[in-house]
């Protein structure tokens, strides 16, 4: 048997309005007073009403944090800490997208430690432990929930992140509910995002393994089926189920057996332009499939019939050349922007994200092939 380590967060709990059950997971774990970690939106939409009403049944006190912002900024995580240990909670939990479960679990950890951020970027990094911490996803994209990953956005407009066990939750929370009748929008880029994640870590340079294969194929199974009935009919449950379990499955994946190019990518144009992390995946993603393909035909022939049954029958050269077509076409065909030239990108812009690109070396060591910077400026070419 080939050696490898795999880690995911402690519990996962999928039930629809399983948020209720968050305040009583964490009096349970002897806490008092909760970081509670979410956006305005989340807040005004109701759907972080039965978490709350929660912590009251569980005689919790409640601290909220709604100012989280897509591609959190490490100055508004810093503030953030500074409140809640102002507050003296004693354990966090988050409702929301994965920028506020990212903020969130960074807060777990700074809360009770004096290490300095900047010191966590990377990898292992992250001294002592953290506050007990619960997280509930509400859109079925970043798997951000059973990953050891927080990525920030710093002073520079560039995206690092902090990678750590300590980042683990203690319990994933899958509520369906929470993200029932979400826009198709947001569904397709976030679904695609962890269509993405689910390519890169079955292709992963150094850490694929037999366990990360299985959630990997899971994954993609579940989304590429619900995908479209997501996206066309918003309060379908059963479809809303099947992704966000895709979703975490995917990220369980990806946690162990690292994404790479598409990402490495695709944050510049998160961190410069403000593209949602999952158009920036789906912007990018075809383009560097066909980078890779030298290096990984055989193994994108093997996921290309799970996403798109169509190409079952055809050779190993068609179904590899069949994933990225069938990439090409399924963003357009769920109304998404497919160009970024529409999101505001000029050729101008191109050697920049090039270069920001290749300092992204935590994912792109972990890519089929060697990415340099004259390709990631093609492939933002090609994209463009």
């Amino acid at each position: 048997m080939t050696t490898f380590s795999f880690q995911t967060t402690r519990s996962v709990l999928a039930e629809a309005g399983a948020t209720a059950k968050i305040g009583a997971l964490l009096a349970a774990q002897g806490c008092r007073k909760v970081a509670f970690i979410t956006d305005q939106t989340i807040l005004d939409l109701g759907l972080a009403d039965a978490a709350l009403a929660g912590f009251k049944e569980a005689g919790l006190r409640v601290w909220t944090f709604s100012d989280v912002m897509p591609d959190p900024a490490e100055a508004m995580i810093l503030s953030a800490v500074a409140q809640a240990r102002a507050e003296g909670v004693d354990c966090v939990a988050s409702v929301g997208g994965g920028s506020s479960l990212d903020t969130a679990k960074l807060i777990a950890v700074l809360a009770r430690s004096e290490q300095p951020i900047a010191d966590m970027y990377g990898v292992n990094l992250v001294r002592g432990d953290r506050l007990p911490l619960v997280l509930a996803p509400t859109t079925a994209g970043t798997g951000s929930e059973v990953t050891p990953i927080s990525i920030v956005t710093t002073g520079t407009n560039e995206k690092k992140g902090v990678v750590a066990p300590q980042l683990l939750p203690d319990w994933a929370i899958l509520d369906a509910e929470l993200t029932m009748g979400l826009p198709a929008a947001v569904t397709a880029a976030t679904g695609i995002d962890a269509m993405v994640h689910a390519i890169e870590a079955f292709t992963s340079k150094r850490l694929k393994n037999v366990v990360s294969d299985c959630l990997a194929k899971q994954a993609l199974a579940l989304l590429g089926a619900n995908i479209r009935t997501a996206c066309e009919r918003p309060d379908d449950r059963a479809a809303r189920s099947d992704m966000l379990l895709g979703s975490m499955l995917a990220g369980m994946a990806f946690a162990n057996a690292p994404v790479a190019a598409v990402h490495a990518l695709a944050y510049p144009l998160g961190g410069h332009f403000h593209v949602p992390h999952g158009l920036s995946n789906a912007l990018v993603l075809p383009y560097v499939l066909e980078f890779n393909m030298a290096a990984a035909r055989e193994m994108y022939a093997e996921l290309a019939p799970i996403i798109f049954p169509d190409l079952a029958e055809a050779s190993v050269t068609d179904r590899a050349e069949g994933l990225v077509d069938g990439f090409l076409r399924l963003g357009p065909e769920l109304g998404m922007q497919s160009k970024l030239s529409e999101v505001g990108v000029s050729h101008n812009h191109l050697p920049m994200l090039a270069q920001d690109a290749m300092k992204q070396e935590r994912l792109l060591i972990d890519n089929p092939r060697e990415m340099t910077e004259a390709a990631a400026l093609e492939i933002y070419t090609k994209a463009l």
